[in-house]
């Protein structure tokens, strides 16, 4: 007697060339009645991992095989015409092309009208989508956050920066411009978008927000997250049911080509992906004079900052006597003046607060570290303004200097006016003015070299630049400041190509 099993597959697919579809498939399989029995049911249940029970070879995939054929059949319902949740061929040639076609909106109308979950097919839930150079160490497996915990949430009493805990993934730079991001509200929640739940409209569907080669865009992902015995393997939250950290980061993957494209990067491309702002990166050794001033100014304007100590070529990611960690990129997440009294001398100390994205004990060990003798000089109720902790956070306060010398290189991401908040605006704060030009360097038509090739150089792309308007200041001066950007590098990391080596040269124009 025949033994037989079918199964309804429904799957949301949209990649936007056109409205998203919905692709319904009827699988039955079964034994045919011949000698041996083939227990298509338990394959089309598994997962299709080949697995055959009974004589005659018979591919537990649904494919032909050897010495009998399979009796797994696949029987569309609807016909998909010519849209099958992929960008055309011609789009492809964009790495970033179905990035603007999918439609949130869309999507979710699509899933409410089928009662489904997204699943993204330009995203998949599969090795590609994680590693492209080798196959993963060791068996992931992509879960939804409700098969992961009981009572997922997507913010859990607000987001902050002690819910960035970095993973298996060589991404510190980028969970540094995370934690500083959490430091500023509006900025972080126009990247998040914070009302996104499990709850209430929940179709395996969120959102965020980057700013991409110039403009803002929206990555659309479906909420299953790579894991290893039910634990997030990335990034993630101290809170276990607190996912929004781990779907950023699954969003940006999306948007750089998979997670390895994000291994290793520089803490300001993150900041300007999340602000749309322009990065300064200034040498601590060669340090202006003002940079406690610049630092000061720039943390109450709501600028991101990072610092980092140059790697050691020889070790990845040295730790130091002192508890600092080589090649690896911090956040900083305050910058004050403190009130401190001894029983010598009273007056105000610049104190910086720095944030390993390990968010573990790998924290500074000198002066003003967690529970050192200079904090018993500091009275109480500055102690509370500061919100000061001693918890193995990942999280230190060290004085200016300390700072200053240990550190090598620091890098601040200045705002465009897109991120002056409302009330500020309406208060007349204008923090900069900002335009962008495209172009590009065509071989042979205006691709002069470096100016190692003086006979050339002219040959580059130039442009006027007239500043007007002098800073509020006693110099009399005017700031500008310049940023090159190159586009879809790292996206292209998974074809062998890397970052360019590209640079500008300013010149002061004769009256």
């Amino acid at each position: 007697m025949p033994f037989t099993t079918t199964r309804t597959v429904r799957t949301v697919i949209s990649d936007g060339k056109g409205p998203p579809r919905v692709e319904t498939r009827t699988i039955t399989s079964g034994d045919d009645g011949g000698g041996g029995m083939n227990f298509g049911g338990f394959n089309a249940r598994f997962g299709g991992m080949n697995i055959n029970f009974g004589g005659g070879g018979s591919g537990g995939d649904g494919g032909s095989s050897t010495g009998r054929r399979s009796t797994a059949s696949v029987k569309p319902v609807t016909q998909r015409g010519c849209v099958d949740g992929r960008t055309s061929r011609k789009d492809r040639t964009n790495p970033f092309a179905g990035l603007g076609k999918q439609s949130y909106d869309e999507i979710v109308k699509k899933c409410q009208a089928e009662g489904c979950l997204f699943e993204d097919p330009e995203f998949p839930a599969e090795d590609t989508s994680i590693f492209f150079s080798r196959a993963p160490p060791r068996p992931f497996e992509w879960k939804r956050p409700k098969e992961i915990c009981s009572a997922p949430q997507y913010v859990t009493g607000g987001a902050s920066r002690f819910d960035v805990q970095q993973g298996e993934l060589g991404d510190c730079w980028l969970l540094a411009a995370v934690a500083s991001l959490t430091c500023n509200t509006h900025l972080l929640n126009r990247v998040i978008v914070p009302e996104q739940n499990f709850e209430t409209n929940y179709y395996g569907i969120f959102r965020f927000r980057f700013w991409h080669q110039g403009e803002w865009i929206e990555v659309v992902v479906d909420d299953r997250l790579p894991t290893y015995y039910d634990k997030l393997v990335f990034m993630h939250s101290t809170d276990k049911n607190e996912f929004w950290s781990a779907l950023l980061e699954k969003a940006y993957a999306k948007l750089s080509g998979s997670y390895e494209c994000l291994k290793g990067g520089s803490t300001s491309e993150a900041m300007e992906d999340f602000t749309g702002g322009v990065t300064e990166t200034v040498d601590l050794k060669k340090a202006p004079t003002n940079l406690l001033n610049i630092m000061m100014k720039a943390h109450d304007r709501g600028s991101l900052m990072g610092c980092s100590i140059d790697a050691d070529p020889n070790q990845l990611e040295a730790i130091l006597p002192n508890g600092l960690v080589m090649g690896h990129a911090y956040s900083i997440t305050s910058v004050k003046l403190v009130e401190i009294q001894t029983p010598k001398i009273s007056g105000k100390i610049p104190l910086v607060r720095v944030r390993n994205p390990w968010g573990n004990e790998s924290e500074w060990k000198g002066a003003w570290s967690d529970k050192s003798a200079e904090w018993k000089y500091i009275p109480a109720d500055e102690k509370k303004a500061l919100g000061l902790t001693f918890d193995d956070d990942g999280e230190f306060w060290m004085s200016f200097q300390d700072w200053q010398d240990n550190f090598m290189k620091i890098e601040i991401c200045n705002l465009g006016p897109e991120s002056l908040h409302e009330d500020e605006a309406a208060q007349g704060k204008i923090r900069w003015e900002a335009t962008a030009e495209v172009g590009e360097w065509i071989p042979r038509v205006n691709a002069g070299g470096c100016r190692n090739y003086l006979d050339t150089f002219a040959m580059n792309p130039q442009y006027r630049v007239v500043l007007t308007d002098p800073d509020d200041d006693e110099d009399d001066l005017c700031t500008i400041l310049i940023g090159l950007l190159q586009k879809d590098r790292r996206k292209k990391r998974k074809e062998g190509l890397d970052m360019l080596t590209i640079g500008y040269v300013i010149y002061k124009a004769r009256k």
